[in-house]
C-alpha cells in the first residue's frame, strides 16, 4: 500500500489511479448511464405528449448526454487533482492552471448547448408529427421557422455563456460596451433585419404559406419553404429560386392557390363582311355550346362587344370551378374548338383572334 501513497506529480498514485478508474468506468458505462437518463427523461415528456416515441426520443438525445455525462464526471473528477508544479508556467501572462480549467467549462458547455439543441429538434420533430395530422401547411411552416430561430438564440447564449465562464468577461459591461458597434453592424445589416421583420409578418399575416402556389414579379412556382432571410419556390420549371422576405412583404404576390374560380375570356375578331344575322346565329350557337358545358362551368357570357375598323370583336367570357390544370386545359380546348367549328359552319371570315386567361 506504500507504493499508492507515493507522490507522483504533486499527487498520490493513489488519486491518480481513483480518478482514472472513474474516467475509465464512465467511459465504459456512459452508453448505458445515458440510455437509462434518457428514460427518465422520456417518462417525464410521456406525461406531456403521448405520441412520443421513445426509441426516437432516446436515439435522438443518446449521443449527446453521453458526452455530456462524461465530460461532466472527468471534469469533476480531475478536478479534485493537485495541479502538477512541473506543468506551471505561464503562456501569454495566463498559467497554465488557468487554461485547462477554462478548457474544462468550455467542454461543458459546448456539450450542454449540443445537447439543448438536440432537445429543441425532438420538440419540434413532435410539433411537426401533430402538425402533419391537419390540413393546414402553415403551422408546418411555423415550427421549421420557429426550430431554426431558437437554435440561433440558443447559440447566442451558448457563445455568451463562453464569454463569461472561459474568457471571464463581464456580459453586462460587454453588452454595454458593444451597444455603439452593435448599432453599426445593425446599420451594416440592415436589409438582413429588414429580410427576418418580413419573415415574421408572412408568418403572422399569412398571406401564402409553404405549399401555395404563387406568382411575384416575373416568378411562379410553388411555395418550399418560408426562411428567415429568404422564401424558397420551386419554379414551374423546377428551379429553385430563393426571393427575400422583404420582397416577398413589399411586392404583389398572386397567390394562385387561394383562387375561387378561373376566368377565361376568348376574343374573336370577325370580319367586317360579315352580316348580322351570321353574328347573331354566332352568338346564339356559341351560347347554346357553353349552356350543354353548364355543369362544368359556373356561369358565361356572350356578346358583341366592340365594332371597330378591322372587324366585330365577339366575346366569350366564362368561369369554371377551381380544377387540375389538365382538365382546365381539356375544357378550354374544346370549347375554342367548337366555337372554330360554328365559324367555319357559318362560313363566317375571322378578321384576328385572341385568347386570354385571367
Amino acid at each position: 500500500m506504500d507504493f499508492l501513497e507515493k507522490i507522483y506529480l504533486d499527487n498520490t498514485i493513489g488519486k491518480w489511479l481513483t480518478v482514472a478508474g472513474v474516467i475509465l468506468l464512465a467511459l465504459l458505462l456512459k452508453k448505458y448511464v445515458s440510455r437509462y437518463l434518457a428514460s427518465l427523461l422520456y417518462r417525464m415528456v410521456y406525461k406531456t405528449w403521448k405520441s412520443v416515441d421513445k426509441k426516437s426520443f432516446v436515439d435522438l438525445l443518446l449521443a449527446p448526454l453521453q458526452w455530456f455525462v462524461l465530460t461532466l464526471i472527468a471534469v469533476f473528477s480531475i478536478d479534485k487533482l493537485n495541479f502538477p508544479s512541473a506543468f506551471f508556467f505561464n503562456l501569454y501572462h495566463i498559467n497554465t492552471q488557468l487554461i485547462f480549467e477554462r478548457i474544462g467549462i468550455t467542454i461543458i458547455v459546448l456539450v450542454f448547448t449540443w445537447l439543448q439543441l438536440r432537445l429543441i429538434d425532438f420538440i419540434s420533430l413532435v410539433l411537426e408529427s401533430k402538425a402533419s395530422l391537419t390540413e393546414d401547411k402553415s403551422d408546418d411552416q411555423l415550427i421549421v421557422f420557429f426550430r431554426d430561430f431558437l437554435k440561433v438564440i440558443l447559440g447566442i447564449i451558448g457563445f455568451l455563456l463562453l464569454l463569461k465562464f472561459t474568457f471571464g468577461q463581464n456580459i453586462g459591461n460587454l453588452l454595454t460596451g458593444l451597444s455603439i458597434v452593435g448599432a453599426a453592424l445593425a446599420l451594416a445589416a440592415k436589409e438582413s433585419l429588414e429580410n427576418i421583420i418580413a419573415s415574421f409578418i408572412i408568418f403572422f399575416d399569412k398571406p401564402f404559406k409553404t405549399g401555395d402556389d404563387l406568382t411575384i414579379h416575373s416568378i411562379t412556382g410553388n411555395v418550399e419553404r418560408i426562411g428567415l432571410r429568404s422564401t424558397k419556390i420551386r419554379t414551374i420549371d423546377k428551379t429553385l429560386v430563393s426571393v427575400p422576405n422583404k420582397q416577398m412583404v413589399d411586392s404583389i404576390v398572386d397567390n394562385l392557390s387561394t383562387r375561387t374560380e378561373r376566368r377565361v375570356e376568348i376574343i374573336v375578331e370577325l370580319s367586317q363582311r360579315t352580316n348580322s344575322s351570321d353574328v347573331k346565329k354566332a352568338i346564339e350557337t356559341i351560347k347554346s355550346i357553353l349552356e350543354q358545358q353548364s355543369p362544368a362551368l359556373i356561369s358565361y357570357a356572350v356578346y358583341l362587344k366592340e365594332i371597330t375598323k378591322t372587324g366585330l370583336q365577339i366575346h366569350t367570357e366564362y368561369l369554371t370551378p377551381i380544377s387540375p390544370v389538365v382538365q382546365f386545359e381539356s375544357l378550354k380546348q374544346n370549347i375554342q374548338l367548337q366555337i372554330k367549328e360554328i365559324l367555319e359552319g357559318l362560313k363566317i371570315e375571322l378578321s384576328y383572334a385572341a385568347d386570354k386567361v385571367n
